[in-house]
């Protein structure tokens, strides 16, 4: 069983480009067959697709040997003004019969919840997370929002409750202002970059927050043995500098025998405060391959090189 590696399921929900039943499905079950145990999804991701395909896969699983989490905040409504579209304006291939409204209320996040588990076919999940309150309005979402996951948590309806975000201070907020149990950080604590080491983590320990990293290959930059010609940064060209250093990683690994993705997911874990690295992909046999990637051996050499070189923290701590 891998304890440490999640199945992220935004792909799933054709994130970027179209995934038929059976290709989710056997991503999925390549997860499984690997010893993935860490299943995380929102009704976001495919305006619920994701969601009623992860929960189709779980059904006849035992519950209590996978941890399910998913999210809050964006309340899924009809969309008044379908014409047959698809919602490739918010990167997701499929039809924009719904739209999302950010509702952060103590009922938004209940009915928000409860749609999830209908759309999933479960009685529960273990983790809800607030989702991009800083994409619409972090104060209500740290005012409103959390305390309504607390609440819930109280009631013994979810295990543990948290926010999921790409901003550091968003998270840092969240943190300091909230009892939540966990942060999902989005790209900003990697091999590549770092802004999550210097306030949020160390608070995160002090808090006993746990933190789960995810978007870990920074758009596919780091995905690849060496940079792809194709790859994005940020959903955008890679600027020079960013290349640099993603060639410069490139070249110090290789000279240890490892790969940028081998890195690329173990690096996050080394840090304490960070329990899970979660990773998307809707192909079965990219699971198995970062499945691979997390089992590889990494010389102590190669992190102590790389921190000399300052390109990651200083100290390395390893767990």
């Amino acid at each position: 069983m891998i304890e440490r590696l999640g199945f992220g399921a935004a792909s799933i929900g054709n994130l970027y480009r179209e995934v038929s039943d059976e290709q989710a499905r056997a991503a999925l079950a390549a997860a499984w067959d690997e010893g993935v145990r860490v299943y995380d999804t929102a009704p976001h991701y495919g305006l619920g697709l994701s969601e009623r395909r992860l929960g189709d896969f779980l059904t006849n699983l035992p519950a209590d040997e996978y941890t399910l989490s998913t999210k809050v905040g964006r309340l899924l409504v009809p969309n008044p003004d379908f014409t047959g579209k698809t919602d490739e304006a918010n990167g997701f291939a499929v039809p924009d019969e719904l739209v999302r409204r950010y509702d952060p209320s103590k009922s938004g996040v209940e009915r928000s919840l409860g749609e999830s588990l209908e759309r999933m076919g479960v009685d529960v999940v273990d983790v809800a997370y607030l989702h991009d309150p800083d994409v619409y309005d972090l104060d209500a979402g740290i005012s409103q929002g959390l305390p309504a996951l607390v609440t819930l948590r109280e009631q013994g309806v979810v295990s543990e409750v948290g926010i999921g975000v790409n901003s550091v201070d968003a998270a840092l907020r969240a943190v300091n202002e909230s009892d939540i149990d966990v942060v999902m950080i989005a790209g900003r604590y990697t091999l590549l970059e770092q802004p999550a080491a210097a306030e949020l983590l160390p608070r995160c320990l002090e808090r006993g927050v746990r933190v789960v990293t995810a978007a870990v290959f920074n758009s596919g930059l780091l995905a690849t043995a060496t940079r792809s010609a194709s790859a994005h940064y940020n959903y955008g060209a890679v600027p020079d500098a960013v290349a640099a250093r993603v060639d410069r990683l490139a070249q110090v690994c290789g000279a240890y025998d490892v790969t940028l993705p081998q890195a690329a997911i173990q690096f996050p874990l080394r840090h304490p405060a960070v329990s899970t690295v979660v990773v998307g992909t809707s192909r079965a046999a990219a699971v198995r391959e970062n499945a691979e990637h997390l089992r590889a051996p990494i010389p102590e050499e190669l992190w102590q090189e790389l921190a000399a070189l300052e390109l990651i923290p200083v100290p390395v701590i390893a767990r």
